[in-house]
């Protein structure tokens, strides 16, 4: 096949194309170009897709001896990702700008062009496992449990998954560093990329408040609706936070408080103790069914609230374009705006029944 092979300069994709190349695909390198600001440096594990990393991802593929470009996605990236970040969180959501790099960038953007251009798929260093069954793509968790990113993959259409490839599924991240060595590639140590990486000083907050203004508001408890103290934005707070919150009175019993929900109309931010985040339904909204066709009726799945997060065992019931989760187990801090991705509750419970946006939780 004709593979595009996605190399953002580190060494899980520069992996993933090595075996591309080695299978015996036609490949091409290339790397997106996806800040506003392309002097900006990488700084040890933080951010990404900087002018270092385009660097290290030519050195590679001079060393695979595939062509290699730099396309600017960067006006892209930030209306589909960065914009819509602020924007969730000055309504008083949680997005994930991973999952909406994937699905907005990588394998709509990127691949649209890819396919315009001839080729037959885009080869990526995800962590997660893709199989076409009668056609129709299965995708299932990464042998690697710790590096598993099918949770962020989860909002791609089956149209999209079967021009994807992702060739780290059956390892895990130790086996394929000792591989970047034995293929001489110089990132073989270059460390993970860590938080978002278009605020790679890791100050979600500054970021926020830099893009959003003060928007003053008051920290209430939950139970006796006392003000607590002030803050200077929703946008600064998220579900089942408990540092940071800067709250003037302890509480009675000396517990700590935690973020139980956010009112951007009003500028509230409600907090109280920990049992109180636990949710027992789960409404999504605008679900994905990456195999096809969305299923109906009541369900049993697994399913994950957060990316790297515990799974637990849930019934799940579909009507119209609503998801309703039932947890069986405890979840607490669920955030709207983040996905809730549904498993298939088989003995390995890894495959991927669809992804829905959190819309709101019930307790």
């Amino acid at each position: 096949m004709r593979v595009l092979a996605a190399m953002s300069g580190g060494v899980d994709s520069a992996v993933a194309a090595a075996r591309a190349v080695a299978a015996g695909h036609d490949v091409t390198g290339v790397h997106l170009a996806l800040s506003a600001k392309p002097g900006t440096l990488r700084t040890g594990a933080r951010g990404c897709c900087t002018v270092e990393d385009a660097h290290d991802a030519r050195r590679v593929a001079d060393i695979l001896g595939i062509p290699f470009y730099v396309w600017d996605f960067a006006e892209r990236f930030t209306e589909d990702v960065v914009e819509d970040f602020v924007t969730e969180y000055a309504a008083g959501r949680t997005p994930n700008p991973c999952l909406k790099c994937n699905e907005r960038i990588k394998f709509a953007a990127l691949l649209d062009k890819a396919i315009a251009l001839g080729f037959d798929a885009v080869c990526t260093g995800h962590y997660a496992r893709l199989s076409l069954v009668d056609g129709e793509p299965e995708l299932r968790r990464s042998a690697d449990d710790g590096k598993d990113q099918s949770y962020v993959l989860a909002s791609l259409h089956a149209d999209q998954l079967r021009h994807a490839m992702f060739p780290l599924g059956d390892s895990v991240k130790a086996d394929v560093r000792a591989e970047a060595t034995e293929r001489g590639l110089a990132v073989a140590d270059k460390p993970d990329s860590h938080d978002i990486c278009f605020i790679p000083d890791g100050d979600t907050r500054g970021f926020l408040n830099r893009h959003l203004g003060e928007r003053p508001g008051d920290l209430v408890d939950d139970e006796t609706g006392a003000v607590l103290g002030a803050h200077s934005g929703v946008h600064g707070f998220t579900v089942g936070q408990r540092h940071g919150l800067g709250l003037r009175v302890p509480a009675a019993d000396g517990r700590p408080r935690y973020v139980l929900s956010l009112e951007p109309v009003s500028g509230s931010v409600r907090v109280g103790a920990a049992e109180k985040l636990a949710v027992r339904e789960i409404v999504g909204r605008r679900p994905v069914w990456p195999s096809g066709a969305a299923p109906t009726g009541e369900l049993d799945c697994v399913v994950q609230v957060r990316a790297h997060g515990d799974t637990v065992p849930a019934a799940v019931s579909i009507v119209d374009d609503e998801v309703v989760v039932r947890p069986d187990g405890e979840l607490r801090g669920v955030a709207p705006g983040q996905a809730v991705v549904l498993y298939r509750p088989d003995p390995a419970g890894d495959m991927v029944l669809g992804s829905a946006t959190i819309a709101l939780t019930r307790s």
